[in-house]
């Protein structure tokens, strides 16, 4: 007959092992109470994303995050910048079901979204990892350090010919229109949210911008909503050289396209960082942490290096596409654009018009 002594002893083992189980799954350095969130999470069992990333690019993230929380049902929306802005402003002026977690590389339309009240403050446990620059008011992170690049037709455009900065962009173009006429492109930005928000930056970065959208003129540019499209119409020799593109992909596409080249301008390269916040509306908040968490984390930093080619923004990650290694091909002339109102400016309506004028008047087709 046992003992009721061993029989309670073993009942506070048994109690003991349950609570180690639950502790095991709090990644190393996050408090004790990390728990809580990971039980909340796995009662709440979903978690919808609004992205402007290809889901293509995150299939690795979302299959190591569902092997650390099998409990939690990843629904991904992928779409357009513009796209996932104005679907998430009407579904919540209609008071009806939205995402969870925004995630866009438009990190102006992101953080203008959070600077109007959208996003929830919750201070990620790993934010000590993440630059200063890449978090604002502890509700929108920067998860990637993605360089605007050149991008152009190795077979048709020769290594002499080849841009290394915004001034040899505009005088290649001028010295050989004949050429280039009809074959330059960049993104419509009308149409893309990254795409407006690049060349707004590139206005305030480079002091002869508006030579450079004139010589954009006279080529009469190409413009596109998606990278996808420009990579295509470049590697087909439709177009030969592609403006302020973005650099993970166009890296990822010129790995296994002998026809595509790449060049990162030495003068100043922009960078930008997929900015991500949890809504404030969120049904699924603690999944929607965990998400987030493990986005910022070494372990989905490393995948967002070497498996989604989208550049970790974390410094202590090793891999194909880090900030690390592109800081140390770039220098001084990287400039990250950080998450905060800055990035606002053209988002005033009377601004934003003035400058789509403006560019449409000097880009536009002559």
């Amino acid at each position: 007959m046992m003992s009721k002594k061993w029989i309670v002893a073993s009942i506070a083992s048994i109690g003991l092992g349950l609570a180690g189980f639950s502790l095991a799954q709090v990644p190393a350095g996050y408090p004790a109470d990390y728990s809580k969130i990971i039980d909340a999470a796995k009662k709440e069992g979903k978690i919808v994303i609004y992205s402007a990333t290809d889901t293509k690019a995150v299939e690795p993230l979302i299959k190591d995050f569902k092997s650390m929380y099998p409990e939690v049902q990843v629904e991904y929306n992928d779409m357009n910048s513009t796209e996932v802005y104005n679907r998430y402003i009407s579904e919540m002026a209609a008071g009806g079901n939205s995402a969870d977690v925004m995630w866009s590389s438009a990190m102006d339309l992101q953080t203008k979204l959070v600077s109007d009240g959208y996003g929830l403050q919750y201070k990620s446990p790993e934010v000590s990892g993440i630059p200063q620059w890449a978090v604002w008011n502890d509700s929108a992170y920067g998860t990637t350090f993605e360089p605007a690049v050149f991008v152009y037709n190795k077979r048709l455009v020769s290594a002499d010919e080849v841009p290394k900065t915004h001034a040899e962009f505009a005088k290649l173009i001028n010295a050989k229109l004949d050429k280039f006429k009809n074959k330059v492109t960049t993104y419509d930005i009308e149409k893309s949210g990254v795409g407006f928000m690049f060349i707004t930056q590139d206005s305030r970065e480079n002091k002869d911008f508006w030579e450079l959208a004139k010589a954009f003129g006279a080529a009469s540019v190409r413009v596109q909503s998606s990278t996808g499209t420009m990579l295509e119409r470049i590697s087909s020799g439709e177009n030969l050289i592609g403006y302020n593109i973005l650099g993970s992909y166009a890296l990822v596409r010129a790995a296994k396209d002998p026809s595509i080249g790449v060049q990162i301008p030495k003068d100043y390269t922009l960078v930008l960082s997929r900015v991500m916040f949890i809504s404030k509306a969120s049904k699924h908040a603690n999944a929607a942490k965990l998400w987030l968490d493990y986005t910022l984390s070494k372990r989905g930093q490393t995948l967002i290096a070497n498996e989604a080619k989208l550049y970790a923004i974390r410094a202590d990650v090793k891999g194909e596409t880090t900030s690390s290694d592109l800081a140390k091909q770039i220098g001084i002339g990287l400039k990250p654009l950080p998450v905060n109102p800055m990035l606002l400016q053209y988002l005033d309506q009377g601004k934003r018009l003035a400058f789509l004028k403006q560019w449409k008047d000097t880009a536009g087709k002559k």
